[in-house]
Formats: C-alpha cells, sequence, structure tokens
C-alpha cells in the first residue's frame, strides 16, 4: 500500500494497515469457502470458527479470568447506558463516578430504569482532574459503581481502577473502558463487568464488546429486551440474534495483530512513549496548552489548546496538507484534540509534534 496519512480521529478510529490488507485480500473468499465473511451464515461453521478464535485470542490477550463472560453484543456505549441498568440495577440504587462527558451520559441514562446516583464528581475543575476513590460517597445499597475509565472528550484517565472493597463497598465496579481496552491491561479483581465499543482500539463501529462476572447475570429487569438480556446473550453464544459478523471478524483479527506486535504490555508501553512524547512537548511550549492535570492525563485521548485560538483554522488546515487527520476537538470543548490508539505508530506522533513545532515557529 501507499503511505497513508496520519489519523487521529477518536472513533471511529485508525485500524492496523496490515488488518485491512489481511480483510481486504479475503473480502471476496474466506478460506476458499467462495463467500465473504459479510455473505456467510452465523449459524454456518465457517462462521463458527471466526467467532471462536476471536474469543479465545481476546481472553488469552486481556488474560480475562474462567468466571467472566465474553460478550459479542451491538448498540455501542450509548446502548450500554441503557443494557447495563436493565441488567445490573435491579431497579434499586446505581452509584456514579462522574469524570466527563461519557459519564455524564450514563447516568443520565440510568436515571430512566434506577436510582441513579452521584458518588463523585469532578466538575468543579472542568473535568481536569480525578476524583480520588477515598472521597467517593458510595452508598450500601448501590447495586454497582460505574466508571468511565477513559473519558474521551476530556482527556483524563484512571491509569489504575479503584478497590471498591477498601473502600468498604461491596458493589462491584462497571467500567466503560471504550477508548482505552487493549491499550493496557486490565486488573479483573476488582472488575464485576466491562463494556467497550470496538471502534477506537479494537475495530470497526458495530461491536460492542461485554466482559462481564457470571454471578451478576441472571438478574435483568423485566422490562430488559431478550437480545440485550446478559444471561440470554451468554447462553446463546453471543448468538441469540443476528450478531455483527463483519464487525466480529475484524476485530479477531485485530486481536491477532495485537499477538504479533507483543501483546498488552508491548501496547501499553508503545502508548506510554507516545502520550509522554506529545505531552512533553506541549508542556514545553508556550503556545500550545494541555489544561488535565498530569497525574489524570489520559494516554489515549490528548486535548490541547493554541494560545491563541483565533490560528485554530490554520492550523487544521496545514495539519490536513500533511497528511495529519481529524485533529479538531470535541465541539463541546473545542481547541485539538490527538487520539493515539493503539494503531497509530509513534512515528504519527512524531510527524504531529514536528508540524507543531514548525507551525510554532511560523506564527511567531
Amino acid at each position: 500500500m501507499t503511505a497513508r496519512p496520519y489519523n487521529f480521529s477518536a472513533g471511529p478510529a485508525a485500524m492496523p494497515a496490515e488488518v485491512l490488507e489481511i480483510a481486504a485480500g479475503e473480502m471476496l473468499d474466506w478460506h476458499g469457502t467462495g463467500m465473504s465473511v459479510m455473505e456467510m451464515s452465523h449459524r454456518g461453521k465457517a462462521f463458527g470458527e471466526i467467532i471462536a478464535r476471536a474469543e479465545a485470542d481476546l481472553r488469552s490477550l486481556l488474560a480475562i479470568p474462567a468466571q467472566f463472560k465474553v460478550l459479542f453484543m451491538q448498540g455501542g456505549g450509548l446502548g450500554e447506558n441503557a443494557i447495563v441498568p436493565l441488567n445490573l440495577s435491579r431497579g434499586g440504587a446505581v452509584d456514579f463516578v462522574i469524570s466527563g462527558s461519557w459519564s455524564q451520559k450514563s447516568h443520565k441514562e440510568a436515571g430512566r430504569y434506577a436510582q441513579a446516583r452521584v458518588a463523585a464528581s469532578n466538575a468543579d475543575t472542568k473535568h481536569t482532574t480525578l476524583p480520588a476513590p477515598a472521597s467517593w460517597a458510595i452508598g450500601g445499597d448501590a447495586q454497582y459503581v460505574h466508571l468511565c475509565s477513559n473519558e474521551t472528550i476530556h482527556g483524563v484517565e484512571f491509569h489504575e481502577l479503584p478497590d471498591l472493597k477498601a473502600l468498604g463497598s461491596d458493589a462491584p465496579l462497571v467500567i466503560d473502558f471504550s477508548s482505552h481496552v487493549a491499550s493496557r491491561p486490565v486488573d479483573w479483581s476488582r472488575v464485576g463487568l466491562a463494556f467497550g465499543g470496538a471502534q477506537k482500539n479494537l475495530g470497526p463501529a458495530g461491536l460492542t464488546l461485554v466482559v462481564v462476572r457470571e454471578d451478576l447475570l441472571g438478574h435483568a429487569l423485566p422490562i430488559c429486551p431478550s437480545a440485550f438480556n446478559y444471561q440470554t446473550v451468554a447462553d446463546n453464544g453471543s448468538m441469540y440474534n443476528t450478531p455483527p459478523t463483519y464487525a466480529i471478524y475484524l476485530a479477531g483479527l485485530t486481536f491477532q495483530w495485537l499477538q504479533r506486535q507483543g501483546g498488552i504490555a508491548e501496547m501499553e508501553r508503545r502508548n506510554i512513549a507516545k502520550a509522554a512524547l506529545l505531552y512533553d512537548f506541549i508542556d514545553r511550549s508556550a503556545f500550545y496548552e494541555n489544561r488535565v492535570a498530569p497525574e489524570a492525563r489520559s494516554r489515549m485521548n490528548i486535548p490541547f489548546f493554541l494560545q491563541d485560538e483565533s490560528r485554530n483554522e490554520a492550523f487544521l488546515a496545514g495539519a490536513q496538507a500533511r497528511g495529519l487527520l481529524q485533529l479538531k476537538g470535541h465541539k463541546s470543548v473545542g481547541g485539538m484534540r490527538a487520539s493515539l490508539y493503539n494503531a497509530m505508530p509513534i512515528e504519527g506522533v512524531r510527524a504531529l509534534v514536528d508540524y507543531m513545532q514548525q507551525f510554532e515557529k511560523e506564527m511567531a
């Protein structure tokens, strides 16, 4: 393939070129079946092999314990904001840690099915810090505690998951790990359920991953649709209804690519290096700024601002001309944002830093 631009989109995001090349080569004929994966029955042997390997590879990559079910679903993170309380709230109280836009949306949606409470919030710092777990007000009747462990829009990340038992709570921790899944290890001893859309680090839009501890199954509210009932989905091997077959196939190819790169430990090493490269440049510059407290900064999503925002359009136009794509920040916060997911090589970050440095000199 010819050289591709560097795509800094927050999602749907860049996928590894190697994965796309494999998929292109298999588009018309998967492994001699004479069918594209898009054409084959999800009940057939061929797709059965694809989904079985995808689950096995994901379990190996993320070191998912046997007592957790892996569910391939649809609806994205926004869908799970409803599906989680439909399955886990039992109609009671659930507690939320508000750390940015996505946890705010999760809290609001859960309020339609449960008593959704705020256990902690960083709204007073405009989502630039993280509330310390010791300050969380978790109710003794909480059915679960919801945490968005990486906020894509505001660029804050919990690099260590809280130990709720150490905080005196027996509630299971639910994490939305959409934008950092497979970028670092997961401490499953502290998690009851994890969910995430695949379109940032794992594959294309359309696939939602749910990893849920078995003891949390079987408690869905009567109003929960059958296709969203975790117990039903688990009992049917993620094929109670037609799953997003092609998205699962592409995610499976991505899992194999991650294995070839050296697994999650190697991806974490790379992600630390990529984020440090960009943050270090921004911190040394008087032309750009990142407003997130250093200890709360996301490795995956780095928002930054030009001190003179009248130059935003010129900056974006220059970036586009150099093959540095989708750097405009989310409309709710403005500025710029560079998303450094697993598929972004460090060469892309170097190219961005070189351009930022050049643009700063030109504007001096």
